[in-house]
């Protein structure tokens, strides 16, 4: 059970000077770093003796409250009594993202829907009781039925407007300037406006792109896709990330007395057209190249449309390439019985049995516990929750399912399963597949759902689960201190820690830091690195990645947590200089490469590079010795750890 930090935080808020006194609150691996109005209003002496603070350092015109591991939730539990709105931690530039494009896209989106899962999911839910309502006989202009259908289909509708908010913050852009980009795109009246029955003329006539123009923007052509911005993805993020590049321009050239409201006006004045006429357009042709491309596979190897849609169609709805297929499967239904969409229609199932995967295996309660919502929705069609909130963010299990899509679809074609008409989604699309005169229709289809579970749920077993959000369940812990008590039982009360950087040992007392230099972290000793590099020092899990990435927790196989502190306040560089080699979650062996890192960025910052190795759980142990001196190598015995 979660621990209640309601007191603690209220005492913290009150004796920081009240929430009047609070300008902005972040928070970093360990700390709380208040920007007060007025530092003198702050009770220092209190809250340096109060249990649950372990000190006080004011710095870089912070006040930071030293908390230790459990910060975000005591950092939670600030914002919710001071009635505040904090800057979250303390992210990093978006530059500073590394890894190949796939990666990059991958910690991108799945970042942006973090802070909304559980809220998307629940509406993924509603409109599975949309579905049975409609299953039902319930009419669609019931009251109730369009209640509960704007309920769960308005935040899929409009999910642009709440992604140019996460963009925003991620891409440290103003959330509002940025919610008038989305506004924009999805604006009510903008589809009617360009669309009439006669086009002005046509761009790319005969080719796979080919665009109908109905309107200009100043004698440039709007290309506006058939589906419409709304239930996008892309667009918004692209027109936020561009939004971000022009606004930062313009605030350093516009003076500060007119800042507040002509930055903004330049910025939407170029970043909406922009969206328009360039960002929407290449996302149009991008699903008409798509849609071109699967109809060549199509006409050379049913089958091979099947393996290649069933595999890549998650990937597609991402991106949303999909819409390239969509009107294609629309136009053939109603000629009659379809297949362009077969291959896709179940894949739903597996994201399901991936995640009764994970719900059986996690080691996380909060992975748990947004499983089970988003299991729900999956089984009605709805699977964003799943796929940006667990299966992408794993990496392996989403490739699971694609293979799983794969392997159906190769099915569906192979037995030239038809859809009838198009209908609901998950279990809703069973009606769609029921042909009268060949019931092997439906039961291929049915065939095809349960494939998917299995497949799902099998390929799922065949791989590990990592962690997403850097801790163990209750559960987790509890095993880890089995783990632990069998070792002492069986005589083994002693671990050597090597070094995880070349340079020069520095004892812990001697870091230009207070909080570290005082063990009050724990104990431990410091590096004054002559390489850019971390390794691991051990074999274990990383616990914790900071995303500015200047700080990495481990715990090893042994029992022992550690953390990697690169330099001091280093975390102000926003992770210039840095960059991570291992995500959150990772078993990694001992000597394997964690973090480098530019030592002549963080010198010339001003920032000192000494780089503390702590032991967190210090109490475990009954004595820490340092068992090097002066010049150390990667690899080398630092810390001896005794029971």
């Amino acid at each position: 059970m979660a621990k209640d930090y309601t007191e603690l935080a209220k005492d913290i808020v009150a004796h920081v000077g009240g929430k009047d006194n609070i300008t902005k609150l972040v928070h970093c691996v360990t700390r709380l770093r208040f920007s007060l109005k007025d530092e003198s209003k702050a009770d220092t002496d209190y809250l340096m003796k109060r249990d649950g603070v372990v000190t006080v350092v004011k710095a870089g015109g912070q006040y930071q409250v030293v908390i230790g591991n459990h910060v975000p939730d005591v950092y939670e539990t600030v914002l919710k009594v001071a009635g505040i709105s904090g800057e979250g931690s303390v992210d990093a530039d978006d530059d500073a993202v590394e890894g190949n494009l796939f990666d990059r896209f991958i910690a991108l989106v799945s970042g942006l829907f973090q802070p909304m899962l559980g809220t998307l999911s629940a509406a993924g839910m509603i409109k599975g009781v949309v579905a049975i309502m409609a299953a039902l006989g319930v009419a669609k202009t019931d009251g109730a039925y369009v209640v509960l259908n704007a309920a769960g289909d308005g935040l899929f509708q409009f999910l642009p407007l709440i992604l140019a908010i996460t963009a925003a913050k991620r891409f440290k852009m103003n959330q509002f300037t940025a919610l008038a980009i989305g506004f924009a795109l999805v604006y009510p009246n903008i589809a009617a406006s360009f669309t009439a029955e006669k086009p002005l003329y046509t761009l790319f006539a005969g080719t796979p792109i080919e665009s109908p123009i109905f309107s200009t923007f100043f004698g440039l052509p709007i290309i506006f896709p058939a589906s419409s911005y709304l239930s996008t993805v892309l667009p918004v993020i692209a027109a936020v990330w561009a939004g971000a590049k022009i606004e930062k321009g313009f605030k350093k050239i516009i003076p500060d007395v007119v800042k507040v409201f002509i930055v903004p006006f330049f910025t939407l004045l170029i970043t909406v057209p922009l969206a328009f006429l360039v960002i929407g357009p290449v996302m149009s042709w991008a699903s008409d190249l798509v849609g071109a491309l699967f109809t060549g596979i199509y006409d050379f190897s049913p089958v091979l449309y099947g393996i290649v849609l069933g595999a890549a169609w998650q990937v597609l709805v991402m991106f949303g390439l999909h819409w390239g297929l969509v009107p294609l499967a629309i136009l053939e239904l109603q000629k009659g019985p379809g297949v362009i969409l077969v291959a896709s229609i179940a894949i739903c199932f597996a994201q399901a049995g991936a995640l009764l995967n994970i719900m059986m295996r996690t080691k996380e309660e909060k992975v748990r516990q947004l499983s089970i919502p988003a299991f729900i929705s999956a089984l009605f069609g709805v699977t964003e929750p799943a796929i940006y909130g667990i299966t992408l963010p794993m990496r392996l299990p989403f490739i699971m399912t694609c293979i799983s899509g794969a392997l159906t679809g190769a099915y569906l074609a192979f037995f030239d399963v038809k859809m009838q008409v198009m209908g609901g989604m998950g279990l809703f699309a069973i009606p769609s597949f029921i042909e009268a005169s060949n019931s092997m229709t439906l039961i291929h289809f049915l065939i095809a759902i349960v494939a998917n579970f299995v497949l799902g749920f099998g390929l799922t077993q065949l791989i590990k689960i990592p962690n997403l959000f850097g801790g163990p369940s209750e559960k987790d812990a509890a095993e880890s201190l089995d783990s632990e008590k069998e070792r002492v039982s069986a005589g083994i009360t002693e671990q050597v820690v090597t070094s995880p950087l070349a340079g020069e040992v520095v004892a812990l007392e001697d870091t230009p830091d207070a909080v570290f230099a005082s063990g009050a972290m724990g104990k431990g000793v410091a590096i004054e690195p002559s390489v850019g590099e971390v390794v691991a020092p051990a074999d274990g899990v990383i616990r914790l990645l900071f995303p500015t990435n200047h700080a990495i927790g481990l715990a090893t196989d042994d029992g022992a947590e550690l953390l990697i502190h690169v330099g001091m306040d280093t975390v102000a560089l926003d992770g210039k200089g840095f960059t991570a080699h291992v995500v959150q979650g990772s078993k990694v062996k001992k000597g394997q490469l964690l973090l480098s890192f530019d030592i002549d960025t963080i010198k010339e910052a001003g920032y000192p590079v000494t780089t503390p190795i702590i032991v967190t759980n210090t109490a475990n142990y009954k004595q820490i010795e340092v068992l090097a001196k002066g010049e150390i190598q990667l690899g080398n015995q630092l810390l001896e750890l005794k029971k």
